[in-house]
């Protein structure tokens, strides 16, 4: 409790919600989403529920509206992997975190090399597939990015769930969904 909860592409705010439940009063979430329709539904959501901890703002992930050295942890909901310059996307979740902060975020990993196939799928890239790192690449990124105690741990229960995103069905055999954990040096 008492933390700040950085949410990116926050959507709705669902998310956003379950953390503001976990800091309590004294903790505060800022959610950070690219589109005017989903802060303003986002904004209704917390307003109608009566959520005081909890602010969004308008604002890319790969250029986040948010000072640094000012979050203690940051979710993220299969977001991430959507971005073009997911490198980027890593160096500003550095630069928003405290010290000693931490990553805590849910996505879709590859386990193997994308068929061209699946990569140019566009319905597949909504999906939050096409666009899909290894788990090298990420631990690279994130190793770059200044992070340590990087953690991938593949969720191999989601590949049935996986299985039913698209006809191509063996687009489960290249991608999971996956923990990513990392934390930023307290020094």
């Amino acid at each position: 409790t008492g933390e700040i909860v950085l949410d990116l592409g926050s959507g709705a705010g669902f998310d956003s919600f379950l953390a503001a439940r976990q800091v309590g009063e004294n903790g505060k979430v800022i959610g950070v989403d690219m589109t005017p329709e989903m802060l303003s539904k986002a904004r209704s959501n917390a307003a109608n529920n009566g959520y005081h901890n909890v602010e969004f703002r308008l604002g890319e992930i790969e250029n986040l509206p948010v000072a640094d050295s000012s979050v203690d942890v940051i979710l993220s909901n299969c977001v991430i992997n959507l971005s073009p310059d997911k490198s980027r996307v890593f160096v500003e979740a550095f630069r928003v975190l405290k010290p000693g902060g931490r990553l805590a975020i849910s996505d879709i990993v590859a386990t193997a090399e994308l068929p061209e196939h699946i990569r140019r799928d566009i319905a597949l890239h909504a999906g939050c597939v096409a666009a899909a790192s290894q788990i090298f690449e990420l631990e690279s990124m994130l190793r770059a990015a200044g992070f340590e105690h990087i953690q991938i741990s593949p969720k191999e229960e989601s590949k049935a769930l996986i299985r039913t995103w698209t006809p191509e069905a063996s687009v489960a055999d290249f991608i999971v969904s996956a923990t990513i954990e990392a934390v930023k040096p307290a020094r």
